[in-house]
């Protein structure tokens, strides 16, 4: 595994900007939120970037932000759920840096966004089937390229975050 940086990878809802928090501290690491720093350099949140350019055009932008902020060291960085389907961006998470795929039941995905009107895909009349199949879609993708796997299920962010970095600190 290559610690200088750590990449989380995962669902929406998993708890990766969560746990990047806390991680990032732990190891006195720069947090970023892949999603916020899009929404920064852009000036609007993710659904006005997916109303106006579509998902291509939000995962065009995602995959420039990847690349730049992934070039810097000692970094925990919080990847959207669908940063992984491009296969460039997949390329880069496992050339620069430690990848962390954290895992939750669909039930539990659809707990912690089910209230939650900025994640576009989920705005429709059935979120949790949307979930469901976004899930089974890119589970392959993100174990295609993790270096660990974590459960969050049932689990506070500072006890992934200890056994994330325990794990690291092991290699």
């Amino acid at each position: 595994m290559n610690p200088d940086n750590i990449f989380l990878v995962g669902p929406m809802g998993v708890g990766k900007s969560t746990i990047g928090r806390v991680l990032a501290k732990r190891l006195d690491f720069e947090f970023i939120d892949l999603d916020a720093e899009i929404e920064a350099s852009c000036g609007a949140d993710i659904a006005w970037v997916f109303d106006v350019e579509g998902e291509e055009g939000f995962r065009q932008r995602e995959s420039q932000a990847l690349d730049k902020f992934s070039r810097r060291k000692r970094v925990v960085m919080a990847t959207g759920g669908g940063a992984v389907l491009k296969d460039q961006n997949r390329s880069l998470l496992r050339q620069r840096g430690a990848v962390i795929y954290l895992k939750a039941s669909v039930d539990q995905l659809y707990e912690r966004t089910r209230l939650d009107k900025k994640r576009p895909l989920l705005q429709v009349e059935d979120p949790k089937a949307v979930i469901e199949k976004l899930v089974k879609e890119r589970e392959p993708l993100y174990e295609s390229i993790a270096d660990l796997v974590i459960e969050t299920e049932k689990k506070n962010p500072q006890a992934v975050a200890a056994y994330i970095e325990s794990r690291l600190l092991s290699h």
